[in-house]
C-alpha cells in the first residue's frame, strides 16, 4: 500500500521550477481531460443527499443506506486495485472506499491520476470498515471541479498568518480551528437577532454614506457623491438614525451593521468591523446591563455548552452576575485615588499626574483626569467581566448627566479580559443640553480634533419633538466572537480583513 503525499504550497519551501512543472501538471491532466470530452467544469450540478458529519452522527440508522456526497479529496491511499480517500464537506471529512470492480476500470485509471484538491462527487452505501472506520463504499465516482495549485502541505497546514488572512479559501480548506471561528460568528449572530426579536426588538436599516460624521467619536472615512457633488462620510456608528426612530414611536429598535473608522490595525481593531446597536423605549442604562449579562451569557451556554471560556490566557467565566463599579470605585480600588472626594479640577488633574498618568493633550479637567486615571491605569487589570458605570460628562456627549452628580453620565462599558466588548447609556434626550455638547465637540474640530462629532441640527430637532427616557446599547460582534471562540486577533473572526496590498 502506499499512501499519496500532499504536496507544499508556496509557503513551504519549493523552487520555482519545481513549482512550476508541478502546476503545469495539473493544467496537462486538465486537457487531456478536455480532450477526451471529460470536462469537470462542464458538469454544472451534483445532488448531494448527505453531509459527512451527519453519517459519523447517524451511523446506526445510515448504515447500509445509499448516499450521494460532495467535497473536497484532501488524502488518497492506492492500493492495487483499491483505494481510500478523505473527502472533506462544510461538515468534515469522511472516508471513501473506491474499488475498481465498483465504479468501472477506466473510471479507477482517471481517478488514480485525480490530485489532493480535486472536488469530487460521488454515490455509494454508507458501512464500517474492519477497522472501525464510518466510510462510504463508492459506487459511482465523479470528478467535479479540477484543482490548479496544491494545497498547504498535510501536517502543517496553512501556518503563515499574513497568507492566512490574504488567503482565507484556503485556510477554511485547511484549517478546522478558522472553520470553527467563523461558524461560532454565526450562531452568535443567529443568537442575538433571536434574543431581540423574542423581546419585541424591530431590526431596521440605517445610511451607510452620511452628510456628517455622528454618533461616537472616531476619524471618518471620506468620500465623494458625484451627482450631488458633495463630500459624504461612511458612518462610525448607526446611533444617531437609531434614536430618531424612537422619537418616531418605534420604541425598541436595532442594527446589526458595518462601521467604518479611519484609525489605527491592531489585534483589537479593523478599520470596518460588525457591531449590533440598539435602542429601548421607558428604560436606561440598568436595563441595558440586564440585557447584555443576559445576551452575552445565554450566547455561551447555548454556543459552547459551557460558561467557561479560555481568552488572552486567562480563564473567564461569563455565568451571570458580572461585576458592577463606577468608574471612580474602579480608580479609587486600583490606584487609592478618591475622585469623589475631590471637588476642583485643579486637584484632579494633580492627582491623576501624581498617579503616574499621561496628561498632554487632553483638557485639564476633573472628568477627563478621572478617565484617564481609568484609561491608563485601570481597564488593563480588568480580567473578569465587569460592568463600569458613571463615566464623566466630559467623554460622553451623548448621554444623559446623572441626577446625582452631573459631572457623570448614566453610561457604562462592559470590559473582559482588558477589552470592551460594548458601551451604552441613559441616552440624552434634553436637545437643549444635546446642542451645547454638540457645540463643544464643533469647537474642538475646529482646534483640529478629527474624532470630534459634527453639529447634526436634524438630530437636535429630532429631539425637540421628543424622545421618552431611552435605554441605548452597542455591542462589538467580532469582540464577543473573539471571546467565545478564544481568538486572539479580530483578523481570525473576520473573514477578510482589512490588509496592504502587495507590492
Amino acid at each position: 500500500m502506499s499512501e499519496e503525499r500532499q504536496t507544499p504550497a508556496t509557503e513551504v519551501e519549493m523552487t520555482e521550477e519545481q513549482l512550476s512543472e508541478l502546476l503545469q501538471i495539473r493544467r496537462d491532466k486538465l486537457s487531456a481531460l478536455q480532450a477526451a470530452g471529460a470536462d469537470p467544469f462542464e458538469i454544472t450540478s451534483f445532488e448531494v443527499t448527505a453531509h459527512n458529519a451527519d453519517i459519523r452522527a447517524d451511523f446506526d440508522q445510515m448504515e447500509g443506506k445509499t448516499v450521494r456526497i460532495a467535497g473536497r479529496m484532501m488524502s488518497r491511499r492506492i492500493m492495487g486495485k483499491a483505494s481510500f480517500m478523505d473527502i472533506q464537506d462544510k461538515s468534515g471529512r469522511l472516508q471513501v472506499y473506491v474499488r475498481r470492480d465498483d465504479v468501472g476500470e477506466d473510471v479507477y485509471a482517471g481517478f488514480k491520476k485525480w490530485d489532493i484538491g480535486d472536488i469530487v462527487g460521488l454515490e455509494g452505501f454508507v458501512f464500517r470498515t474492519q477497522k472501525g472506520e464510518i466510510s462510504v463504499h463508492a459506487q459511482q465516482i465523479t470528478l467535479l471541479a479540477k484543482s490548479l495549485l496544491p494545497l498547504p502541505e498535510k501536517f502543517h497546514g496553512l501556518t503563515d498568518r499574513e497568507l492566512r488572512y490574504r488567503q482565507r479559501y484556503v485556510d477554511l480548506i485547511m484549517n478546522p480551528d478558522s472553520r470553527r471561528n467563523f461558524e461560532i460568528r454565526s450562531r452568535f449572530i443567529q443568537y442575538l437577532r433571536r434574543f431581540l426579536d423574542n423581546r419585541g426588538y424591530m431590526e431596521v436599516e440605517t445610511p451607510v454614506l452620511n452628510t456628517i460624521p455622528g454618533g461616537a467619536a472616531a476619524r471618518p472615512f471620506i468620500t465623494h457623491h458625484n451627482t450631488l457633488d458633495i463630500d459624504m462620510y461612511m458612518r462610525i456608528a448607526t446611533e444617531l438614525h437609531l434614536k430618531r426612530l424612537i422619537v418616531g414611536g418605534l420604541e425598541r429598535v436595532y442594527e446589526v451593521g458595518r462601521i467604518f473608522r479611519n484609525e489605527g490595525m491592531d489585534t483589537k481593531h479593523n478599520p470596518e468591523f460588525t457591531t449590533v446597536e440598539l435602542y429601548e423605549a421607558y428604560t436606561d442604562f440598568n436595563g441595558m446591563m440586564d440585557l447584555f449579562e443576559e445576551l452575552l451569557s445565554g450566547a455561551a451556554k447555548e454556543i459552547l455548552g459551557t460558561y467557561d471560556v479560555t481568552w488572552q490566557g486567562e480563564n473567564i467565566s461569563l455565568a451571570p452576575g458580572f461585576t458592577r463599579m463606577t468608574m471612580a470605585e474602579a480608580v479609587k480600588t486600583h490606584l487609592g485615588v478618591d475622585f469623589m472626594a475631590i471637588d476642583d479640577d485643579e486637584k484632579a488633574v494633580a492627582a491623576a499626574k501624581a498617579a503616574g498618568v499621561d496628561m498632554d493633550g487632553v483638557e485639564p479637567t476633573w472628568g477627563q483626569a478621572l478617565y484617564q486615571c481609568f484609561d491608563q491605569k485601570v481597564e488593563e487589570k480588568l480580567i473578569q467581566p465587569t460592568f463600569i458605570t458613571m463615566h464623566p460628562v466630559d467623554v460622553s456627549p451623548l448621554a444623559k448627566r446623572s441626577p446625582k452628580d452631573h459631572r457623570l453620565t448614566e453610561r457604562f462599558e462592559l470590559f473582559i479580559c482588558r477589552s470592551e466588548m460594548g458601551n451604552a447609556f441613559s441616552e440624552l434626550n434634553d436637545p437643549i443640553d444635546q446642542k451645547e455638547r454638540f457645540l463643544k465637540q464643533v469647537a474642538l474640530r475646529e482646534a483640529g480634533d478629527e474624532e470630534a462629532n459634527m453639529m447634526d441640527d436634524d438630530f437636535v430637532t429630532a429631539l425637540e419633538y421628543g424622545m421618552p427616557p431611552t435605554g441605548g446599547l452597542g455591542i462589538g460582534i467580532d469582540r464577543c466572537v473573539m471571546l467565545l471562540s478564544g481568538a486572539d486577533s479580530i483578523r481570525d473572526v473576520i473573514l477578510f480583513p482589512t490588509m496592504k496590498p502587495l507590492d
